[in-house]
């Protein structure tokens, strides 16, 4: 099954750190990211631009944009991986070990339900 783990942060506080201090975190994360990609476990992964160039688009017909994520959080969505785990129990672990290395972050796991009948996606190798 698959599992989207979003990563959730204070963005001024990522906005604060200096290139270093991001490197190092990134350096960290990659290490986790290669040892999923290894298990055959680690699909997309991907840190999302800044909110302030977001949009969110909302409302009945063609909808209304709005600038910015439109929520009521301290948190902002700024990234996602999506993983290929055989549970919940083992999609959790995998999002612990981000955890470990990105300890201020929130990571929120969530099943992938897939509505393109007849599409199927590969899973990755054993």
């Amino acid at each position: 099954m698959f599992y989207a783990v979003l990563a959730y942060h204070v963005e001024d506080t990522v906005q604060s750190w200096t290139p270093d201090e991001d490197a190092a975190l990134m350096k960290d994360l990659l290490e986790v990211n290669d040892r999923l990609t290894r298990e055959g476990k680690l699909g997309p992964a991907a840190r999302l631009g800044a909110t302030a160039n977001a949009v969110t688009l909302r409302g009945p017909g063609d909808g209304m944009v709005i600038d910015g994520p439109f929520a009521e959080t301290k948190e902002q969505l700024l990234g996602l991986y999506v993983l290929d785990c055989a549970n919940r129990d083992e999609a959790l672990a995998a999002a612990r070990d981000l955890k470990r290395v990105n300890p201020s972050a929130v990571y929120e796991i969530r099943p992938i339900l897939l509505y393109r009948p007849g599409a199927a996606l590969a899973a990755g190798p054993a």
